[in-house]
């Protein structure tokens, strides 16, 4: 798809119980970029909104690099939905995609390339219901906006774009045409993140009070892409941003749990970054000294920090961190009134845990009680599992509480793949929903609610980690979703 260069142009309730990027120290107020009250001039609010049935969706994909290569083998994988068309102008892009086309027997697959703008062209298709959009961030929001507008469902890669006047015009343009503009983050499909879901939603943890989650992952490996795939583009925002440029893996799942725009909302954030060392290091190690690489000024800090707080006092923190040599971590923690849960490694701990749970726990502990005794009462004297330790065997709460959806598609999803099978899961719901004319996990306004951070963040720690107000997407509507 088009390189990163300026533009020449212009829940279901979420299963039911179960311009452009600014220079470095030059930011007008990020929170205060755009504001609007009160619903769009016509069209629905998109909370809960459930778009017209269509019986087998047709899809169509922009950007066939890495992430839409990706996507492509499992959309066709999912039942009761079709790949209309394709468009990239990465002719090597094209030439693998046309290859795994060719191998799935779909070699006649109409493919849009040439320009820039190419992908208009596939948006005048008759047969494209929805599109795929899976370009550089900074192409995200005029993607979307032209498909919705050409009377297409939108769905978006992360963030769902990188700016605040952006994701207003997302929001306006997903009301006022009653199209879908869902942000695909995938990781709130996965099998651990589900499961906390449908784990919160039973009230396991009590009040929500706190989370963490994180975007933590050594991609350094990125800067020898400089002509084409992602770190062709991506490394340039650390020579342009300061604050977290990719939140969302982390921030989507904890939203979820806390019901953001569904009864609290993010209200504001406060942002910091260490010094912004680990990149010019690289390059310096990597590279020649006279390699591009090397006259960049690297100035978004190692790691990010960025706490929020919500309307009804919760706090989150999220990270981001793609610099240091450190192993990967989403965090994903959330704790409560009645305990925790946190991942990497996945770990528990209740106050009064399931009554199913706790016979495990008491079967446990008198099988180490009575092989503690027949050893002579040798070694440390086994007490019983509380929430002063953490509890890491998960099997007994994938069984317990494994969400529906992925008791129901495991076995599919496991075997598709796509992160672990949460690409496949992701892809399948949306076709689920699609096709059942009902609405979808997230909305428009939880995609922006979630990728404000990109500027916000930025805003806070160019402005000496100021708090920074987070806009209410919803307009209120939050309180009574």
């Amino acid at each position: 798809m088009p390189d990163d260069k300026p533009l020449r142009a212009n829940r279901r309730q979420f299963l039911k119980g179960v311009g452009a990027i600014a220079a470095a120290g030059v930011v007008p107020p990020a929170s205060a970029a755009r504001t609007s009250s009160g619903q769009a001039a016509s069209g629905a609010a998109m909370l809960d909104y459930a778009a017209p049935g269509i019986e087998r969706p047709r899809f169509g994909i922009i950007g066939m690099g890495q992430r839409g290569k990706s996507l492509m083998p499992l959309l066709l994988a999912v039942p009761d939905a079709e790949l209309a068309a394709i468009c990239d102008t990465d002719p090597v892009a094209l030439r693998e995609s046309r290859l795994l086309l060719t191998v799935a027997g779909r070699g006649d697959t109409p493919v849009y390339t040439g320009h820039d703008h190419a992908y208009r062209e596939l948006l005048e298709r008759a047969d494209v219901d929805a599109v795929i959009i899976a370009t550089p961030w900074r192409w995200h929001a005029p993607m979307a906006i032209d498909a919705m507008r050409a009377g297409k469902h939108a769905f978006v890669e992360v963030p769902m774009a990188t700016t605040i006047d952006e994701l207003w015009q997302m929001v306006e343009v997903s009301e006022t045409t009653q199209r879908h503009c869902m942000m695909m983050e995938n990781v709130c499909y996965g099998r651990d993140e589900m499961m906390v879901l449908n784990m919160t939603r039973q009230g396991l943890f009590g009040e929500l009070t706190h989370g963490e989650g994180a975007y933590i992952h050594d991609l350094r490996w990125q800067m020898h892409e400089t002509t084409r795939k992602t770190g062709s583009w991506r490394t340039h925002y650390h020579t342009t941003m300061r604050g977290n440029i990719y939140p969302t893996h982390g921030l989507g799942p904890i939203a979820e749990y806390m019901g953001i725009n569904r009864g609290d909302r993010f209200d504001y954030i406060t942002s910091m970054s260490s010094p912004a060392l680990g990149r010019a290091a690289y390059a310096e190690r990597e590279f020649p000294p006279d390699h591009q690489r090397n006259r960049l000024r690297y100035i978004k800090g190692d790691m990010n920090n960025t706490l929020l707080k919500t309307a009804n006092g919760r706090s989150i923190l999220v990270q981001y961190d793609t610099t240091t040599a450190r192993p990967y971590s989403r965090l994903n923690l959330v704790q409560g009134t009645g305990g925790a849960f946190a991942g990497y490694p996945n770990r528990i701990a209740l106050d009064d845990p399931p009554a199913e749970i706790q016979t495990i726990y008491d079967e446990q502990y008198e099988q180490q009680k009575a092989a503690w005794e027949a050893g002579g009462r040798k070694g440390q004297r086994p007490t019983r599992q509380s929430f002063h330790r953490w509890d890491t065997d998960m099997a007994k709460w994938y069984a317990r509480f494994d969400h529906p959806l992925w008791k129901a598609g495991r076995t599919a999803a496991v075997t598709a793949g796509g992160h672990g099978g949460m690409d496949f899961m992701m892809l399948r719901r949306i076709v689920e929903c699609l096709s059942d004319g009902i609405a979808l996990d997230q909305s428009v306004y939880d995609g922006a609610a979630w990728s404000s951070l990109f500027p916000l963040s930025h805003e806070s720690v160019t402005n000496g980690s100021k708090p920074v107000d987070v806009p209410d997407f919803t307009r209120g509507a939050w309180r009574s979703a």
